[in-house]
């Protein structure tokens, strides 16, 4: 008969990505861009990822938590590029 390894370490993971989810959920933060002014969304963009990351810091290193960061990261500067784009 096998041993099987690994819960407590899969409890962590999950407990942790509950936790960042919370830390997530609702208002990150507000960034405000002169759209029509390159950097100016360049920097929204930075603002914003900077404003992921700090909510999920507490939990790098975990995988869940890193994927799910990358994907609103990736989702929010879709949306800023859009509404850059929707104004030119």
């Amino acid at each position: 008969m096998g041993t099987v390894t690994g819960f407590k370490d899969l409890q962590k993971t999950l407990r942790d990505a509950q936790r960042a989810l919370k830390a997530l959920d609702g208002t990150i933060g507000t960034v405000e861009f002169d759209p029509t002014d390159p950097s100016s969304v360049k920097d929204a963009i930075g603002a914003m990822e900077r404003m992921v990351a700090e909510k999920t810091l507490l939990y790098r290193g975990n995988a869940l938590v890193e994927n799910i960061a990358g994907q609103m990261k990736e989702r929010y500067r879709t949306g800023i590029l859009e509404r850059a784009k929707g104004v030119k």
